[in-house]
């Protein structure tokens, strides 16, 4: 067993890496190849990181491309994605043109290595047309949907449909995330890499150096939320809530902590109304982390007393899953994949409002034999359920399936 196969194993349990062992065998040898549109920035790029190098440490050919695009091609692909997750957001013909262009000149570019893949793995919508652009594939190709398009903005929905509809399969995060294709659909829930910088104990001292660098004071309760500055993360609405909440709480510090994507173009804007609702207060530390501060987000979250994910509108939320693994009650929004995560009363809190998230602030802040109780849940929740080995069991079952017709699976019509 590879050293890395040991390391999951003292996490997850020695079982748990056996299973993957026996699934990978029919796997092995074969060429597997990994699509998204950015390497750093967002919960896609992380999960790929750690996935690649464990896949391959399971003797399975496996590669990771990233497509590069123009500024045209990323505005086209946030107003896709707004669109999908429910905005009334019509695109234009130029930019959906500046769309299929760059996918025409990633194909030419990545062709080769597409059409000899024995499975390939399109990631969310940026890459989706690929499929059409490499006829001689021989291999299965999956469409891995990260987001939720539940209830699309139709349009756009039907355009974008017109490219997913020929894959082998799909995957969504939960069942009701999915669209009808004619094809099988699988439910695979995302998860976090417990031996990442992100995720592994951190020293005290290292967290009070955090701390010190951004001016927190370590003696007063700190809320953070991690996170891309996004509308649907609703920023501004944490603000609210933490402006409410600290009426009953003088002592109370905010850190909103985020960093960019390089395929989302609207990260600026969203970071600008965040600091005019900020208003200079002292007590609220915005923070534009660089893509490989995974320790200082560790640090952050292992400071907090409580972590919020006030989300309107949310793919799954690994940020969340961070933040139980570190014995955090999380406070988020009541939507996506967090309702998968936040077990109301036991792990968390649900919540649609700023009010609503400041009363449970309160309440949490006010018994902290309630926050620890939770914490211990939250953490033997997500080891039973998301960590990264439970990932890439579920998609070798799926790969197996795909290629030699086992008939176990999950469906979705």
């Amino acid at each position: 067993m590879s050293h890395l196969l040991q390391n999951y194993g003292q996490v997850a349990g020695e079982d748990v890496i056996r299973h993957l062992q026996k699934l990978a065998l029919p796997l092995r040898g074969l060429k597997m190849v990994h699509v998204n549109s950015t390497r750093v920035g967002g919960g896609v790029a992380e999960i790929l990181e750690k996935l690649v190098p464990l896949t391959q440490e399971l003797g399975i050919d496996v590669r990771w491309e990233v497509m590069s695009g123009s500024a045209d091609f990323y505005q086209c692909t946030k107003s896709m994605h707004n669109a999908l997750q429910g905005n009334n957001v019509p695109i234009p013909r130029a930019q959906l043109d500046a769309y299929e262009r760059t996918n025409a000149t990633n194909a030419e570019q990545l062709r080769p290595l597409l059409e000899e893949a024995d499975l390939v793995f399109i990631h969310d919508p940026q890459p989706a047309p690929l499929l059409a652009l490499c006829p001689n594939r021989r291999g299965k190709w999956i469409w891995r949907c990260h987001i939720d398009i539940s209830h699309p903005y139709r349009p756009v929905w039907k355009y974008l449909r017109d490219y997913v509809a020929g894959y082998d399969a799909s995957v969504f995060s939960l069942p009701t995330f999915a669209q009808a294709l004619p094809h099988c659909e699988f439910i695979i829930p995302p998860s976090i890499d417990p031996l990442s910088d992100k995720n592994i104990e951190l020293p005290e001292e290292e967290i009070s150096d955090v701390l010190s660098h951004f001016k927190i004071d370590p003696a007063r309760p700190l809320v953070v939320q991690v996170s891309r500055f996004d509308r649907f993360k609703d920023p501004v609405g944490v603000i609210n809530a933490y402006r409410l909440a600290k009426r009953y709480l003088p002592h109370l510090q905010l850190a909103l902590a985020g960093g960019g994507a390089s395929d989302d173009p609207e990260g600026e804007i969203v970071l600008n109304e965040v600091r005019m609702a900020a208003e200079n207060d002292a007590d609220i530390h915005i923070l534009m982390l660089p893509p490989d501060a995974h320790r200082m987000i560790n640090a952050l979250q292992r400071a907090a007393a409580i972590v919020l994910q006030k989300s309107t509108r949310e793919g799954f939320g690994l940020t969340v899953t961070e933040a139980l693994w570190k014995g955090k009650p999380v406070i988020g929004g009541n939507t996506g994949g967090i309702r998968l995560q936040v077990i109301d009363h036991h792990t968390g809190f649900l919540v649609n409002t700023p009010e609503g998230a400041a009363l449970r602030l309160r309440y949490l802040l006010r018994q902290p034999k309630k926050i620890q109780s939770m914490g211990y849940k939250a953490q033997a929740f997500v080891r039973e359920n998301f960590l990264l080995t439970r990932q890439l069991r579920e998609y070798l079952t799926l790969c197996v399936d795909l290629l030699h017709g086992v008939g176990d699976r999950i469906e979705l019509s």
